[in-house]
């Protein structure tokens, strides 16, 4: 009888300190703009700098990057043409993507990605697409 009395404060005692051990983890530091979403874990703070379309074809593959313009023509089932001022760059945008987003090409957007360098071309593979 006393071990299950032991056992049993135990029990009690890890369930209600479980919720103080919780923690949502990610980081929150400086520029922290937005605590509801440093809450639910992940980076809080400036977004990617711009870069042009000049500037991306010249970047390592995988190398993040922000890009501001218009995309202006459908190319292929997920492959579309962006524009800015310093060029156009084809660039691979999935459906989940534009999240029931509909873009036109007088839109002006920003799409994130990563530069997808191959033998003899670059490509934006897209994974973020903001309107206006």
């Amino acid at each position: 009888m006393k071990k299950r009395s032991i056992a049993l404060l135990f029990a009690t005692a890890a369930l209600t300190a479980t919720p103080a051990l919780a923690q949502k983890g990610g980081f929150s530091g400086p520029d922290n703009t937005n605590a509801a979403a440093a809450a639910k874990g992940g980076f809080v703070g400036p977004d990617a700098a711009s870069t042009t379309v000049e500037q991306a074809k010249s970047l390592r593959d995988d190398a993040w990057v922000a890009l501001e313009g218009n995309i202006v023509r459908k190319l292929g089932k997920e492959l579309y043409e962006f524009r800015d001022a310093s060029g156009s760059i084809n660039v691979e945008i999935d459906d989940h993507v534009w999240n029931g987003v509909t873009i036109t090409p007088n839109d002006k957007v920003r799409i994130e990605g990563e530069v997808d360098k191959d033998w003899n071309s670059v490509e934006i593979d897209v994974k973020k697409v903001t309107k206006g």
